[in-house]
């Protein structure tokens, strides 16, 4: 097997770039085809720097553009070959033209090959998951034995009887079918995982190592397939060649610095459908540098957890959008952070606002137009707030 997938992932910064602002520009005219589309803003868009300029599409708008047209939202579609289902609920489209979801990158990173026969334990009813993986098998020329989930002894037996090779599924249900397996008394073939869906362990991944198998991860969603992937080299998720990536402050789609915990925006340059600016909902950060393995594509940290923080205090919803719109009222506010803890059997709710300003006060009535709460005020300093991504923090205990 050679070691990249294709000449992409090795093309210079400059390469890419420029591959991917026309890529991008082309992207932004579909989407601007669609009937009442919110998703470009009047500011002209001439260039991948203009990126900040879009407004974010979130997945609740998503859903309300489909409730009002049906299937896509009045979005684009072409190729169209699938309609999936997942909760929401939410459709997305499916195409059957070559790696649609650009999956066949990360199991070719993952050693999968034409010599594997893969066991597919993705999900094929409604959600595309299993088709996701189905067709990046197909890309790398794997044969796929379509098992989805259940029925553990069937799926033992089965792999037992075609020779399986590689698994593809959520992280543990592998663990699941091998000791299954063990009690059965039946040795299996499989050598390579490649998983998502879930999180991977640390200690699930040496407990497969130590198995002889190598396991390694993807980040993918349903509305936009492949997005990062994990290497041999081990070090963060490679981006994939097919999307544009941005980190974000939670609730706006301002970008962060480098290194810094923010939630993920992901523009789809597939251009049989549109989504430019999707919030995924999910926090990472950038890396620095480039990946040992000789790939020289941006790389993140993973999934460091959920963005959406919407909390609940006093029996109000404050939301991640709510602090970024009380930060953006003030000019002398860098950064804010919602806290919500206990007094005895009261909520609290304390706004911490990093600013050089001393006087708490004059936040007050902007604090409570905003998250429509009345709550303690404290000054930090600039720099002093966790970079962790984190806009509201539930200190409570529900224990």
């Amino acid at each position: 097997m050679t070691l990249h997938y294709d000449d992409l992932e090795t093309r210079s910064a400059d390469a890419r770039r420029a591959a991917q602002e026309t890529a991008f520009l082309a992207q932004v005219a579909r989407a601007m085809t669609a009937e009442g589309s919110c998703l470009v803003s009047d500011g002209a868009v001439a260039s991948l720097d203009d990126i900040i300029k879009l407004p974010v599409l979130r997945k609740s708008q998503l859903v309300a553009w489909q409730k009002d047209k049906p299937p896509f939202g009045g979005l684009p579609v072409s190729n169209l070959a699938h309609i999936f289902q997942s909760p929401g609920p939410i459709y997305e489209p499916g195409g059957v033209t070559h790696d649609w979801w650009r999956m066949g990158r990360f199991l070719h990173a993952a050693g999968v090959g034409s010599t594997d026969i893969v066991q597919n334990c993705f999900g094929y009813h409604l959600t595309p998951a299993g088709m996701i993986f189905e067709s990046g098998a197909r890309a790398v020329g794997a044969v796929v034995l379509p098992a989805g989930t259940g029925q553990t002894e069937l799926q033992v037996q089965a792999a037992h009887d075609v020779g399986v090779t590689a698994y593809a599924g959520t992280p543990d249900y592998l663990k699941v079918i091998l000791e299954k397996a063990d009690e059965m008394g039946v040795t299996l073939g499989i050598t390579k995982a490649a998983v998502s869906g879930g999180a991977l362990f640390p200690s699930l991944r040496d407990w497969y190592k130590d198995r002889g198998i190598s396991c390694l991860q993807c980040y993918a969603t349903a509305d936009v397939g492949h997005i990062a992937y994990e290497t041999p080299a081990m070090e963060g998720m490679i981006l994939d060649e097919g999307v544009i990536v941005e980190i974000v402050t939670p609730g706006t789609g301002d970008p962060v610095p480098e290194g810094e915990v923010g939630e993920v925006l992901v523009t789809s340059l597939n251009p049989d459908y549109p989504l430019v600016r999707f919030a995924t909902g999910d926090l990472s950060a950038m890396m620095p540098g480039q990946s040992p393995c000789g790939r020289t594509n941006g790389r993140i940290k993973g999934w460091m957890g959920r963005a959406d923080q919407t909390t609940k205090i006093k029996g109000m919803f404050v939301r991640p959008e709510q602090v970024a719109a009380l930060v953006a009222k003030h000019a002398d506010i860098d950064r804010a952070r919602v806290v919500a803890s206990r007094d005895g059997e009261m909520d609290v709710m304390t706004v911490r606002i990093e600013t050089a300003a001393d006087d708490a006060a004059r936040f007050e009535s902007s604090i409570v137009e905003t998250l429509k709460l009345k709550g303690r005020v404290e000054l930090v300093p600039p720099g002093a707030l966790p970079r962790d991504g984190l806009v509201i923090e539930d200190a409570r205990s529900y224990e």
